[in-house]
């Protein structure tokens, strides 16, 4: 191909997703633009031109207002009333976690240790280039409000909770490491779901797992009854001496994976299908009868397998002393999964953070966001279920 067909192919490539990405703009402001003439909607009562004797004020015009997202930076219309009363967290909530993750950017660039892809990136996403104090006036407000998210006072009981770490990779003195980063979510009476802790540890050991959990507790963590985590030796050591009550679940997706490394790589698939059929079960004891079915019938064929099946299995079983609807919930750590996924999905755009700080600032945000979004769904869990089940259990044992 000559040099003259192959400019003319990458010009057409860069028009087409030139294209698509004014599309995506085009839409999310859009979308946005409405959300705020909802919130104005709601706050007085009555829509554009609407007659009512509910409403409460009246609309006043509009003004001008940026927004900085991940496709770009966004030119809205806010709606604003009469008397001036009309606010909207949409800035404040959306821009929490694209500053974050802007500053981290911007702050690799004024550290001298990014390239001009970073530096296109940044004036990509807020339309202009950084200075040092411009980076630490964006730091200092989100780390007060990253602050205050992260050192709140826990005031109820979480009878749910999940653990799970990931890594990211960090700069410090010019060498980089892989920090982990812990999560806690927890679940309380309500039913609903939060993001108790995050935190940055050199390392997934029973120390970082201990002091994480202690910290948990000293900020007001209780009521926990059941915990969920993979198989991680520090972990699961640190779950029994701080959180002494609860019982604990072993991850089955993890233990699944686990159980592929005593498989001879061309293993019949019927093997680990009835396997991962024994989570589905309505109770324990059709979980067992199921599991000594498989037992013997795979025994024969793949005994290492089934030795250390026999031997763990019980741990990834507790979820059946749940009430039946928390079973799919609770017997995988896949709701923490999923926001790590979306962790990952914002974090690989750094790739690596120059410091300890940006790296916790910008999952922090991202986790606050989550919470919030969290807080203002309707409830994950009927707890009712527990509930009377526990005074089922209590009756019975009286």
């Amino acid at each position: 191909m000559t040099t003259s067909k192959r400019n003319t192919k990458l010009k057409a490539v860069e028009a087409l997703v030139a294209g698509e990405r004014d599309l995506m703009k085009a839409l999310m402001k859009e979308a946005l633009q409405e959300v705020l003439e909802g919130e104005m909607t709601e706050f007085l009562g009555a829509a554009p031109g609407e007659r009512t004797e509910g409403r409460s004020g009246y609309r006043s015009g509009y003004y001008s207002r940026g927004l900085v997202t991940r496709i770009g930076k966004l030119e809205l219309r806010v709606p604003r009333d009469r008397h001036g009363e009309f606010s909207t967290a949409l800035f404040e909530r959306y821009q929490r976690s694209e500053k974050a993750l802007v500053a981290a950017l911007a702050e690799m660039y004024v550290q001298g240790v990014s390239t001009r892809k970073v530096k296109a990136i940044t004036e990509e996403l807020c339309g202009h280039s950084f200075s040092a104090s411009a980076i630490s006036v964006i730091n200092k407000g989100l780390d007060e409000t990253l602050a205050r998210f992260a050192n709140r006072e826990l005031e109820e009981p979480y009878p749910y909770l999940i653990l799970d770490a990931r890594y990211e990779k960090v700069r410090e003195a010019g060498v980089i490491h892989s920090l982990a980063v812990l999560i806690a979510i927890g679940i309380n009476w309500e039913g609903q779901r939060q993001v108790l802790a995050v935190e940055l540890a050199n390392r997934e050991s029973q120390s970082s797992w201990k002091e994480f959990l202690l910290r948990l507790k000293q900020r007001g963590l209780c009521g926990v009854e059941f915990v969920v985590s993979d198989d991680h030796a520090g972990l699961k050591k640190s779950i029994g001496e701080v959180l002494v009550e609860a019982a604990w679940q072993r991850c089955y997706v993890h233990f699944l994976r686990n159980a592929l490394d005593y498989l001879p790589r061309k293993a019949d698939d019927d093997c680990m299908q009835e396997l991962r059929w024994i989570y589905d079960r309505r109770d324990i004891q059709e979980a067992n009868r199921d599991l000594a079915a498989w037992i013997g019938k795979w025994q024969a064929k793949y005994p290492k397998l089934v030795d250390w099946v026999e031997s763990n299995i019980g741990e990834t079983l507790t979820f059946y002393r749940l009430p039946r609807p928390h079973h799919k919930h609770l017997k995988s750590t896949n709701m923490l999964e999923r926001l790590n996924e979306e962790i990952k999905r914002r974090t690989r755009v750094v790739r690596i953070f120059p410091n300890t700080a940006s790296c916790l600032r910008l999952i922090r945000a991202l986790c606050a966001e989550t919470h919030e979004t969290w807080l203002e769904d309707s409830r994950y869990l009927n707890m009712t279920l527990l509930a009377e089940q526990k005074k089922e259990l209590l009756r019975l044992a009286a």
